[in-house]
């Protein structure tokens, strides 16, 4: 099987030798509190240091068992049933799960080739807004820097709560760095989540939030009733890494593994699908969202594509309103560029099949 439906880094992301021995090493000078109860809200030393990059107190974060499980611990604390939440259209679909088995009313805001718009924030009551600006899951696209000056001052104006998860935004492969939306807003108003899993490795599970002082000292309650400590060794291990400076060098690698497999996926959309056929072309993060208006609903596509030994996500799992029944969304992280040439000629074969007018 030809799997476009992980979201995960190829197995040769992942630096086993190194990560190998910044545990050992961990183990070696912090052994005892490593391998023992403490804070709820994460390994003390990594704290300290995810702070000083964002230039906030340690107390603000809140280190988690990767980003989805704080987002699953921030949704408890202010969402209740009934409560509506915004978010973009399309999403991450994990948060959508967690949102409506929490009762939410989820409210889609729209999107284009720029991102989220921010003047189609609708009014009214919301308990949050859930963002992911750079190399969105799913379309790959990415926030204007304008929008999300935009953003910022909308989020003050109506005092919304905006979580800004941002698990994507290193693994670029084109173009300058953009600031976060919570850089342009002085860490105001916006909440900021992040993940090594998509950096260094995702079995590590160590994500992170940036949270106004009492939302951080709630959740660091709600962590420490759910599971009493997180794993520090993990969280020891990736401090080891920052420490030896060897976090960007690491990530250089990976991101030139990823870029070729975004090159390749591109490149095969281009020469095998149909006219018709639109996809999104990202600078970084791990997807491609395909939109094929001609062919068949993704739903009916991708039982005949795992037919032949191709699997995808389909795009009305992105939407809390069953839209985008001809999108889907392409991962290119997981596979091999000959894999991705393959699957894509695949795909684009059951397409044509579909739509014979389009050839």
């Amino acid at each position: 099987m030809i799997s476009f439906a992980r979201g995960a880094p190829a197995p040769e992301c992942l630096n086993v030798e190194e990560l190998a021995d910044c545990a050992r090493v961990a183990l070696e000078q912090d052994g005892v509190p490593i391998l023992s109860y403490g804070p709820g809200g994460g390994y003390g030393p990594l704290r300290e240091r995810l702070a000083e990059w964002h230039g906030v107190e340690p107390s603000r974060v809140v280190i988690t068992s990767g980003s989805l499980q704080g987002f699953a611990f921030l949704a408890e604390q202010l969402v209740a049933p009934g409560s509506r939440v915004l978010v973009e259209a399309p999403t991450y679909d994990r948060p959508l799960k967690i949102l409506t088995r929490l009762g939410a009313e989820i409210v889609g805001v729209p999107m284009d080739e720029e991102g989220l718009i921010p003047d189609e924030l609708p009014d009214g009551e919301f308990a949050f807004l859930y963002t992911i600006p750079t190399f969105q899951n799913p379309s790959g696209r990415t926030l204007s820097v304008e929008r999300r000056r935009r953003l910022a001052e909308l989020a003050r104006e109506r005092g919304l709560l905006v979580l800004e998860d941002d698990p994507y935004g290193l693994v670029r492969y084109d173009g300058e760095p953009l600031p976060s939306v919570f850089e342009l807003a002085g860490g105001e108003q916006i909440a900021y989540c992040s993940s090594f899993s998509k950096t260094v490795a995702p079995g590590l599970r160590v994500g992170w939030y940036v949270l106004p002082a009492q939302l951080a000292a709630d959740i660091e309650a709600l962590a420490v009733s759910t599971y009493i400590s997180p794993p520090y060794l993990t969280q020891a291990t990736v401090l080891e890494l920052l420490r030896r400076g060897n976090f960007l060098p690491n990530l250089e690698r990976i991101n030139g593994l990823l870029r070729a497999r975004r090159d390749a996926m591109l490149d095969a959309l281009a020469r095998e699908m149909p006219d018709d056929a639109s996809w999104t072309r990202p600078d970084g993060g791990y997807f491609v969202w395909l939109e094929l208006p001609s062919g068949p609903p993704s739903s009916e596509l991708l039982v005949e594509a795992e037919a032949v030994g191709v699997t995808f996500v389909k795009g009305t799992d992105f939407f809390a309103d069953g839209e985008g029944e001809h999108a889907l969304r392409l991962a290119f992280s997981f596979v091999s560029p000959d894999e991705i040439a393959e699957g894509v000629a695949r795909l684009a074969a059951l397409v044509r099949a579909a739509s014979p007018a389009t050839l």
